[in-house]
């Protein structure tokens, strides 16, 4: 973490900031840096990728892999649990009612002394599933003719 005084809040690092804590879902950096240039026309790419590090290590943002090679980015820095499409890559929050249980075993079945966790899920997300069913090979239409339910002449 970068002491606060060596820190300073610029209008790249805000736009950055308010991009990604009004996101819908957790952002990569090619979409942050779109949302900036919004605000910011003249910023580069290359200023919102230092930026996006650097909000990271002082602590005001969370960095999230998505086990493809893109990194994602979460203004929500209390412990949660996230899902990610297999598809497309998106991820977003998941609210567990009661990951103390969770924290519970890990402490009591190893010995640990949790500070924090990082859970993911993966699957399809809601696009994706239904992109999938209407994609599927095989699949009936409603009003089929008889050779698609396997009735002959």
């Amino acid at each position: 973490m970068i002491p606060h005084e060596q820190f300073r809040m610029t209008p790249s690092r805000r736009a950055i900031l308010d991009g990604i804590s009004g996101a819908a879902c957790h952002p990569t950096a090619d979409e942050v840096y779109e949302m900036v240039r919004r605000a910011l026309p003249r910023v580069s790419l290359g200023t919102v990728y230092r930026n996006l590090e650097l909000l990271t290590r002082h602590g005001l943002i969370r960095t999230l892999a998505d086990g493809r090679g893109q990194r994602h980015y979460d203004a929500v820095l209390e412990d949660h649990c996230h899902v990610r499409c297999e598809a497309c890559g998106r991820v977003d929050d998941v609210r567990v009612t009661s990951p103390g249980q969770l924290v519970d075993a890990v402490e009591d079945g190893g010995g640990y002394d949790i500070h924090g966790y990082r859970l993911s899920f993966t699957g399809l997300c809601p696009d994706c599933a239904s992109e999938r069913e209407r994609s599927a090979p095989g699949r009936q239409l409603e009003g089929g003719d008889d050779e698609s339910q396997g009735n002959e002449d």
